[in-house]
């Protein structure tokens, strides 16, 4: 199965009211600020979309909004982050009735499933949809790995079209094309690897800190994508403190302060995770006030 999936995709921050009710208007807007920006798709309710902490009526309150919202004119995935199979099936039969262009399958939540289990997950996922798959491989953050062997295994399902590499390992880039040649599309999935990433074949990037600088994120993008290099490094560089915050494990924290800072959206996160205080806030503030005033192109 055949996707159109290239560029920089975000992975968008679900917006809250200040009782913790779910902001579709909110949401919208920030997503119409990426769009404005020139973004080349988006992922709905992933990661940094709090996607764990909606109920199955606010997800599709929220995707039917989306997809309405972008009226085709880029991509439109939405994350599938479920505790159960059949949880994870029921989410993909319900994006593809509400007009989602594909979905972003990661492992079942909490459970480590093994090798044999994680592909029966994936595959019986797959078989709830026509959707194609972006599959979500972070094993740093879910503790389940998708190696390059298990891709080999599943490249028989034409709906596994793309692959988000995110295990911090970028030489799984090349054994994955090594293995399969071009049989998936595949996105760089974290943020301060993106550049290595890019260079050894990945042709997409879904990130979290384009919700904050969407400009430059295309900047970076556009630039190493003509073979600008140097001005592609200079440009990583200034970005590279930031694209950090991206590993930590209170990252929609990070980027959801980073995106208030430049105006979009608020920092509000839905309980257990809690606004950032003392030290961590400063220093985090610091690195995000550093690089706005130092962004590229200002005066």
């Amino acid at each position: 199965m055949k996707v159109n999936w290239q560029g920089v995709f975000p992975a968008l921050c679900t917006q809250f009211h200040s009782d913790q009710s779910l902001n579709v208007p909110g949401t919208l807007k920030h997503l119409d600020a990426m769009l404005d920006a020139g973004v080349h798709g988006v992922v709905m309710m992933g990661s940094v979309g709090e996607n764990t902490t909606l109920d199955l009526a606010e997800k599709k309150e929220l995707l039917k909004a989306a997809v309405e919202q972008v009226g085709k004119r880029v991509p439109v995935l939405t994350g599938v982050a479920e505790y159960t199979t059949a949880g994870a099936c029921r989410w993909a039969s319900e994006a593809a009735k509400l007009g989602a262009d594909g979905l972003m399958v990661l492992p079942p939540m909490v459970y480590k499933s093994d090798d044999r289990e994680t592909i029966a997950h994936f595959r019986t996922v797959a078989g709830a949809s026509d959707l194609p798959i972006m599959v979500y491989n972070n094993p740093p953050a879910y503790k389940v790995d998708i190696t390059p062997a298990m891709f080999v295994e599943l490249a028989d399902e034409p709906k596994f079209a793309c692959i988000k590499e995110s295990s911090d390992n970028p030489r799984r880039i090349t054994d994955i094309i090594n293995l399969t040649k071009d049989r998936y599309v595949i996105f760089a999935g974290v943020d301060d690897l993106v550049v290595e990433c890019m260079i050894l074949g990945a042709v997409g990037w879904v990130s979290g800190l384009v919700n904050a600088f969407p400009a430059e994120n295309r900047l970076l993008w556009d630039l190493a994508q003509a073979g600008k290099w140097k001005e592609a490094l200079d440009v990583y560089r200034w970005y590279t403190p930031l694209l950090h915050l991206d590993t930590h494990v209170k990252l929609v924290q990070y980027i959801k302060l980073a995106a208030a800072e430049c105006g979009y959206g608020t920092e509000l996160c839905r309980s257990p995770r809690l606004p950032l205080v003392g030290a961590e806030r400063e220093h985090v503030l610091k690195l995000i006030r550093t690089a706005i005033a130092t962004r590229p192109g200002k005066k």
